[in-house]
This record gives structure tokens, sequence and C-alpha cells, in this order.
């Protein structure tokens, strides 16, 4: 266990854990929130999006949240990993504006797939 594991909420916790452990998904373009952090029943429930929706290698990350996360922290019992729509809509209009230093509306790479390989317009 880390220092993580010690002060603070749950909560706090998880997204300090979460921003230091996964540094990967803001490179990459995507965001993440820690929705619940639950002591009582033990449920975390982690929320990716950006460009983490359709990401071919989001299910590997997701699963890789739920092992550590529960390795981490003793109360941990449950990892809920969930992804929001490819439109952002999962993120609510009131959210605030920043989780985790990372603005809501900061990142994807870019349009929703203007390109296809089918298209005249791809590269």
């Amino acid at each position: 266990m880390s220092e993580t594991a010690g002060a603070g909420s749950l909560h706090e916790r998880v997204e300090t854990w979460l921003t230091a452990q996964m540094p990967i998904i803001r490179s990459h373009g995507g965001t993440s929130a820690v929705r619940k952090a639950d002591p009582s029943d033990g449920e975390v429930v982690v929320e990716l999006g950006g460009a983490c929706s359709g990401c071919g290698i989001s299910p590997r990350t997701a699963q890789r949240i739920k092992m550590d996360l529960a390795a981490e922290f003793d109360e941990v019992e449950d990892v809920v990993v969930r992804f929001t729509d490819g439109d952002g809509g999962g993120w609510g209009g009131d959210q605030p504006e920043s989780y985790m230093g990372v603005d809501r509306n900061e990142g994807g790479r870019g349009g929703r797939g203007e390109g296809s390989p089918d298209s005249d317009s791809h590269f």
C-alpha cells in the first residue's frame, strides 16, 4: 500500500491515487472522475470519458483500475468503471468545471470520426 491509503476521505484518496497511477488517461486525451467512493459498502465508481470512450484499450484500462484499486485500499470491495457516451453526455451540466485538475471540456483527439477509410478526405 502507498501513502494514498492513509489520509483523507476515501473519495479524496481514490482521486489522488487515480491521478498518480493513471496519468496515461489524461495524456491520451481521456478524462476520469470518481463518482462514488463509499467506505460503508466498499463500492467505488470511476467514470472515464473523452478519448477513453470507444478506445480499443479502454477495457484493459478499466480492468487495471478495478484490480489495482481493490489491492490498494482495504475498504474497497467493489469497483465499477463506466464510460461516458462519445459526445460527453455522461458529464452532467451540474458537474464542476474541473475534476482532478482536468477541465471537462478538455480532451479528445478532435471530433467524432470525421474521416473514415472509405472517405476521400481520409489522411
